[in-house]
């Protein structure tokens, strides 16, 4: 029992030993670049862009309404009896809030048409780089664009966006301009 005993902790040393002496590869990504670079943000800012136009459109075509009836409104007043002066401020007010609650709406769902278009490419991005850092193993990956990061020394860090690109089939040629924003 006394040998037992003594062979169990030699092998707990020898493993607990060999976890130690592990060592941990690194790596680091701009994720913002990834999704600014894939073929699927073109189409989706294209989409967004379409909607935003025709949510500008029709909050166009609403304030147009608003001016035509405020300078109607400027224009007669002094003929109007007090009865019709108050039902068109009534009307007046009653525009100018349509139009501010369309605002708003429209911003939400601007905002929700994004998060819609987007969520898919975000997960595509974020699968081609756990199926990286499985593939080549990482421990870590870290995502630079998120800004809490203050130092990578690039000798202990493997920067995988090359590899993320050739899993994602974006050409290894393909970078941002170099004015260009990555997308958000």
């Amino acid at each position: 029992m006394k040998n037992i005993m003594k062979l169990l902790a030699v092998v707990m040393i020898c493993l607990s030993t060999q976890s130690f002496a592990q060592t941990f590869k690194f790596g680091h990504i701009n994720t913002q670049e990834v999704i600014a670079l894939m073929a699927e943000t073109d189409s989706a800012n294209v989409q967004l862009e379409k909607y935003g136009k025709s949510l500008d459109e029709t909050l166009q075509g609403m304030d147009s309404e608003f001016r035509r009836k405020y300078e109607e409104y400027v224009q007669k007043q002094k003929d109007w009896l007090p009865a019709v002066l108050e039902a068109k401020e009534k009307e007046l007010n009653e525009i100018q809030q349509r139009l501010q609650q369309f605002n708003q709406n429209a911003q939400r769902e601007f905002e929700q048409k994004r998060q819609e278009l987007f969520a898919p490419i975000f997960q595509k991005a974020r699968e081609a780089i756990d199926k990286v850092g499985k593939a080549n193993g990482f421990t870590y990956i870290f995502d630079t664009s998120a800004g809490s990061l203050v130092f990578i020394n690039d000798n202990s860090s493997v920067n995988v966006l090359p590899l993320v690109k050739t899993e994602l089939g974006i050409p290894a040629d393909k970078t941002l301009p170099v004015n260009a924003q990555p997308a958000a």
